[in-house]
């Protein structure tokens, strides 16, 4: 069985969610996602692994829809709300999705596809209370499919398991002591590990409140925050760069009442992408927290952390989680001597199944004794991994999310102007990377303002570069491949 589910019955009247200004309890959760069960099933009596796609903001009719889709026998399929339709028909076409459930603020959007594909779309306000019985679901089953990019270009669905999905929680809740007496504000989006499982996930564990607020605001973060009522607090480098910004905008009265609360938390962590040390010291100085920094991916939810309760050293990972094992190897796959650099790579319950439909890349990804090459390299110095980067440049990490370069150029190139192109990460102080795309244009003139036009219309925002450079050619090695590294260099 479920048990992140079935724990919930212990925690009954307890509120489990806050969202749009109402408190959800456990008994509410449980009564709304077997609505959305039996309203998937119909008249089947499991869904046997059918994908099941939903666009759902964050609140509790998100978490019900998710557990509801879990204890019908599907897979959840989770749909980015900023991503625009293109990106969200390749999700649903890759997966083969058999329904999408939505809420009205996204009908407008998905409309085109209500009558272009065989898929049944399930409006949210249509689920009426229902009951039904439900399958016995055993941890064995593939739960969720979470998209991540790749070299290949095209994002690749992430196969994770109940069981999977049970170590990544209690991996956590164990070394971050979580309890029920938690409240987490959750301001990150619902469509990566970070969000659903690092919070949401844990939270609803542990008996705890998961508090979401749908629309990024460093005001509105302050004012909860000065309720008195959250403790615990996790974020991308990027959100507390502009927390900090905001907060050296007041008056000192109002910075002096902000740190008097934020004293009182139990746990602030940062994650997704590197923590520069500048912002880890300023928001000590305004908090009194050495924000708790930690390694993870898609493919294996959090595997190395920082100490809950001792020292945390900056510009550090610190050490594996409870339950996960870590090594560092070389390109051979030969562990590598104390003090030197290799790749980081992972064994546990934790790591995921497969990639979606994708054999050989699944392959791939694995050693052929079962360790999963996360593809970042380390040196394990003293008593805790350091990350020294990536092994490709075509991956970016920007504001938390990991993004593919070759997918950004494979769009680029389908503008009727554009010859070629070359898409690197900037360094950037407050998203970590930022991305640069240097252009060759066949003919005429193209302005960077127009390219940014067309391509929102194909990518999400995140996606979208910030920087052009506009070359004759692009730099290249003997053997015609583009040197990205000297690009790097033209943009900095």
């Amino acid at each position: 069985m479920i048990t992140l589910i079935e724990r919930a019955s212990s925690f009954k009247d307890r509120v489990a969610i806050k969202s749009d200004g109402k408190n959800y309890t456990y008994n509410q959760l449980l009564a709304q996602s077997e609505h959305v069960s039996a309203h998937l099933l119909q008249d089947k009596k499991d869904l046997n692994l059918a994908r099941i796609a939903f666009l759902v903001p964050a609140s509790f009719s998100y978490a019900a829809v998710q557990w509801g889709i879990w204890r019908a026998g599907g897979i959840a399929v989770p749909l980015c709300e900023k991503h625009p339709l293109p990106s969200i028909q390749y999700v649903l076409e890759d997966t083969e999705a058999t329904t999408v459930i939505y809420t009205e603020a996204f009908e407008q959007l998905l409309s085109p596809l209500f009558k272009s594909t065989n898929i049944r779309f399930l409006k949210y306000a249509t689920i009426t209370p229902k009951i039904c019985e439900l399958p016995k679901i055993t941890i064995d089953r593939s739960a969720l499919i979470l998209y991540t990019s790749g070299t290949t270009g095209f994002p690749k669905g992430v196969v994770t398991t109940h069981a999977n999905i049970e170590a990544q929680i209690t991996a956590l809740t164990t070394s971050w002591e979580w309890n029920k007496n938690d409240h987490v504000l959750n301001v990150l989006p619902l469509h990566h590990v970070h969000g659903i499982i690092n919070m949401l996930s844990c939270a609803l564990w542990s008996g705890a409140c998961c508090e979401f607020l749908p629309k990024f605001s460093p005001k509105a973060i302050f004012d909860i925050f000065l309720k008195g009522e959250v403790n615990v607090f996790m974020a991308v480098p990027t959100i507390y760069f502009k927390l900090i910004t905001y907060f050296n905008e007041l008056p000192q009265e109002e910075q002096q009442a902000i740190s008097n609360y934020l004293l009182k938390f139990r746990l602030m962590v940062s994650g997704s992408a590197a923590l520069p040390v500048s912002v880890l010291k300023e928001w000590k100085e305004i908090s009194g927290h050495t924000l708790l920094e930690r390694y993870g991916m898609t493919e294996m939810g959090m595997a190395i952390s920082n100490p809950y309760n001792e020292t945390r050293r900056p510009g550090h990972i610190g050490q594996p989680l409870h339950g996960v094992s870590i090594r560092l190897a070389d390109e051979k796959n030969q562990i590598v001597t104390a003090g030197e650099p290799g790749e980081i790579q992972i064994k546990g319950p934790n790591v995921f199944k497969e990639y979606w439909g994708k054999p050989e890349a699944t392959e791939e990804a694995f050693t052929v004794d079962g360790w999963f090459k996360s593809g970042d390299i380390a040196i394990f110095d003293v008593d805790s991994y350091q990350i020294l980067g990536r092994n490709s440049v075509d991956i970016i990490k920007s504001g938390g999310y990991k993004i593919s370069a070759l997918e950004i150029e494979e769009v680029l190139r389908t503008h009727p102007q554009i010859k070629d192109c070359g898409v690197v990460g900037i360094p950037d102080l407050e998203w970590g990377e930022i991305i640069g795309a240097s252009i060759v244009i066949k003919s005429g003139k193209l302005f960077a303002e127009d390219l940014t036009s067309w391509i929102q219309e194909k990518l999400p925002a995140y996606k979208t570069p910030k920087k052009y450079l506009f070359q004759e050619d692009l730099p290249r090695n003997v053997m015609g491949k583009v040197t990205k590294n000297d690009i790097k260099k033209l943009f900095i």
